[in-house]
């Protein structure tokens, strides 16, 4: 590829979700781009209306927007970068079209739905590869264009099968297409309008794109794009047919699985920082594994890419890499990401200010794995936690709790805020349990958990008169 004219492109349906596939397939074309000093196109496959759940492909751009993936070109409105959309380059399609059946190279087809469906299943029975067996081919121009006026139809492209086309890809190499192998397969649908194949070879050509990346199983899909190529004598550009991103099972990720749709990513409070630094080191090798945008643009090596048809899609280092993003990123920056988890499900966090917020998040901060954990951890300052007598009891030896009980009772009448840290260290000796002990029971009294933020820090936050009241309401579960 030429680094000066390097041309990409990512060419989205507009289903009104952007899975992770979309989204690593975004990720590395930009990353290309960027990489090579060339242009990231972004076209929207808008042809088939009932999949345009996306109109205007406005959750897509913000979704891109969002990720920090910027496309460069595009006629947008008002003289800013938008989108192509295939459906308002209907004109250009079917002048290709009318060029491919000038040419030969295309043919009408009358066969239903379920005639096909019959051809199939019988030569699925017979054991033959299932393809179509070129029923309309046979027709001459008169009896085709005679038919057509009473008959829907739908056009076919006329692949020569004594050719064999060649493709350079980045993860496989050179892959060689035996065209006898492959179906004449549909360029329009009935109602006229073109397929999905037809109309992503058009804009590929006309648009230049010097590589074509996309998913391991567009990979049959580009032996006919490479005849349609050749019909039109255009050069093949290179090809990327990245790997399928599955579950650690070896499983097709589906919309079952968490983490399927970026939504799920971002309602559950992942960084895009994060989502683009697993997707772009996600099956590859690295020394420095937490990389920011322009990192990954410097480091990652488009010349050894990963070979595998599959890619494993591994939730935890997902996390593991969410909760690094987190923990590098200004406390400042993080409370406002916070905000709105715990405006959501407490009502009187709309009433702190600022400080008051930055204040709570800073004893979390670290801890923080996904931002939306920031609703569990702290739970406990807008709402009481429920005590359990069984993990009371489990937390404080029977056998000691008499003598705990007195002890910590009368230093929490009897100490001050300042000293009360210290005085819990002199109970443990005096009561004869480890420090370890003694501190698990009084944060589980203030917060409902076991571990988590420091004593002090969470007296400091929920006041030392609320703490104590907290504290004799545990004691009294052994009543």
């Amino acid at each position: 590829m030429n680094n000066t004219t390097l041309r990409v492109r990512f060419a989205p349906a507009p289903t009104g979700m952007m899975h992770l596939g979309n989204v690593r397939t975004a990720l590395m074309n930009f990353l290309m781009a960027q990489q090579q000093n060339g242009t990231f196109v972004l076209r929207i496959e808008d042809t088939d209306a009932e999949r345009n759940f996306d109109p205007g492909a406005v959750k897509i751009m913000e979704d891109l927007a969002w990720l920090g993936l910027i496309f460069t070109e595009g006629p947008g409105k008002d003289g800013g970068v938008g989108p192509y959309f295939q459906s308002e380059r209907h004109e250009i399609y079917q002048k290709k079209l009318q060029e491919l059946i000038a040419m030969g190279n295309a043919y009408r087809c009358f066969c239903t739905t379920e005639e096909l469906d019959k051809k199939r299943q019988r030569q699925i029975a017979l054991k033959q590869p299932p393809r179509y067996d070129r029923t309309c081919c046979t027709l001459s121009s008169e009896e085709s264009a005679l038919k057509s006026h009473v008959t829907p139809f739908i056009w076919r492209v006329k692949l020569n099968r004594e050719k064999i086309y060649k493709i350079n890809d980045l993860s496989h190499g050179p892959v060689s297409f035996e065209m006898h192998n492959f179906s004449d397969f549909p360029l329009t649908r009935q109602d006229g309008t073109v397929t999905f194949m037809f109309a992503n070879f058009v804009d590929d050509m006309m648009m230049k794109m010097s590589c074509v990346i996309r998913g391991e199983d567009h990979l049959s899909n580009t032996a006919g794009q490479a005849a349609l190529y050749d019909m039109f004598n255009c050069p093949l550009p290179t090809f990327w047919h990245m790997p399928i991103l599955c579950t650690i099972e070896g499983k097709k990720l589906s919309k079952r699985d968490f983490g399927f749709s970026l939504r799920d990513l971002k309602d559950a409070g992942f960084l895009p920082e994060a989502i683009v630094n697993y997707l772009a080191i996600i099956g590859g090798s690295f020394v420095q594994e937490i990389m920011s945008m322009e990192e990954l643009i410097k480091n990652m090596n488009f010349d050894k890419v990963h070979t595998a048809n599959t890619i494993k899609y591994d939730v935890d280092k997902l996390r593991w890499t969410n909760h690094r993003w987190i923990s590098l990123t200004p406390l400042k920056e993080v409370t406002t990401l916070c905000k709105p988890y715990l405006h959501q499900n407490f009502p009187t966090s709309t009433t702190l200010t600022a400080e008051q917020l930055e204040t709570l998040i800073k004893p979390i901060h670290q801890e923080l794995v996904t931002l939306a954990d920031c609703v569990q951890l702290l739970a406990f300052y807008f709402d009481e936690p429920v005590l359990e007598q069984d993990i009371a009891h489990a937390l404080m030896p029977v056998e000691h709790f008499e003598n705990f009980k007195t002890t910590l009772t009368k230093t929490c009448l009897q100490t001050t805020p300042a000293l009360f840290l210290s005085e819990l260290k002199t109970i443990s000796k005096v009561v004869g349990v480890e420090p370890r002990a003694v501190f698990s029971f009084v944060r589980y009294a203030l917060t409902g958990r076991t571990h988590g933020i420091g004593i002090g820090e969470l007296i400091d936050l929920l006041g030392y008169q609320k703490s104590i009241i907290r504290i004799q309401k545990l004691l009294s579960l052994f009543e």
